[in-house]
């Protein structure tokens, strides 16, 4: 009867290692471009039927309050802080390029301060020239603005599993399903009228199994407990993505309903 631990160790190590095996040789440690998640369906949207559309993307704050434990016992937030960068990507990609001229306001401060340095600068070195100095084209306007942000995200919308154990030898599996939410809202900068507002979600898939031995062993004062398993977890920063491009396709297509503007006409 001693051996009957050994033995249900090697076979739990045998059952549930090649999972977490599996998964830790599918990783590589070498820097990836970051791909879209629905890269397919952006791409797919038709052209826009006339000149591109200049918009603006001051900032995609979160806004859901969330905050997460991390490994040093501190509290994070528990989605991006860049938001905005996702969606100035999704509005520069969908349609193939063709919908949206995107302009820098997140940083604009940074580029003011450069424009004025060039100003300034070429009205030191170039003040002597005929023509005097090279002044600066001007900056793009947007007619219109993107707002909105991440304002909900909201854990353990699903969850479950099951279990057994047996002689002190067990085995579960559990999962969970945590939900993003995205709000998006077209703003007309002429005449400061929303044309129009978007929310999109997108579930966060979390899953684990494992397998454990507690077990007395009759040689001396000893307790044995062992735990073996895995989980996998779909990234947080996956679904805010995910979920931001949808918006975009759902704000180019909701347009069109509208009649803001029109899918390029195939011949």
């Amino acid at each position: 009867m001693r051996l009957l631990p050994l033995f249900l160790l090697l076979l739990l190590g045998a059952c549930a290692a090649p999972g977490s095996i599996s998964v830790l040789r599918g990783l590589d440690d070498s820097p990836t471009l970051s791909v879209s998640p629905i890269d397919e369906r952006l791409l797919a949207v038709p052209e826009l039927g006339g000149p591109k559309i200049t918009i603006a993307v001051y900032a995609f704050n979160d806004k859901t309050g969330q905050r997460k434990s991390s490994s040093n016992s501190s509290l994070s937030s528990a989605v991006t802080q860049g938001a905005e960068v996702w969606v100035i990507k999704a509005l520069q990609d969908v349609g193939n390029g063709s919908w949206f001229e995107v302009v820098e306001r997140v940083g604009i401060d940074n580029l003011i301060k450069e424009r004025q340095l060039i100003r300034q600068t070429r009205e030191v070195y170039e003040k002597g020239e005929e023509n005097g100095p090279t002044p600066l084209q001007p900056m793009l306007f947007a007619g219109l603005l993107l707002e909105g942000g991440v304002v909900g995200y909201d854990s353990d919308t699903a969850a479950g599993g099951a279990g057994a154990r047996f002689l002190g030898v067990g085995a579960s599996t559990e999962y969970r399903v945590d939900t993003v939410t995205i709000v998006m809202r077209l703003v007309s900068v002429s005449s400061g009228k929303v044309l129009m507002s978007i929310a999109t979600e997108k579930s966060i898939a979390s899953y684990r199994s494992s397998a454990d031995i507690f077990k007395f062993i009759d040689l001396g004062r000893e307790n044995v407990e062992i735990e073996n398993g895995y989980s996998v977890n779909e990234p947080v920063n996956y679904a805010v993505r995910a979920a931001i491009e949808q918006g975009v396709i759902e704000l180019v297509t909701e347009g069109v309903k509208r009649e803001l503007w029109n899918f390029k006409e195939i011949n």
